[in-house]
């Protein structure tokens, strides 16, 4: 994958709003894993993956903001 592809995504979990419920690491395991009782993407710039918007539209405190590479968010919807 090429870190500057048209089309990729990039993903931000906010730390201070971050829970570590492990919703997102159960519903995209490839894509976010709890470390110290947190979630961390995996890779913070990934090729479009439906099971990251699930992730992040799931996510109980809107921490996983998905958005394009110029910037325009994808998810949670605002």
């Amino acid at each position: 994958m090429s870190r500057a592809e048209p089309g990729g995504w990039r993903v931000f979990v906010d730390p201070t709003r971050c829970i570590g419920s492990g919703i997102c690491s159960g519903a995209a395991p490839a894509h976010f894993v709890l470390v110290d009782g947190l979630s961390r993407p995996v890779d913070e710039e990934i090729d479009p993956a439906d099971a990251v918007l699930d992730a992040a539209e799931s996510c109980p405190m809107e921490a996983i903001i998905v958005s394009d590479v110029d910037g325009s968010r994808i998810a949670p919807e605002p």
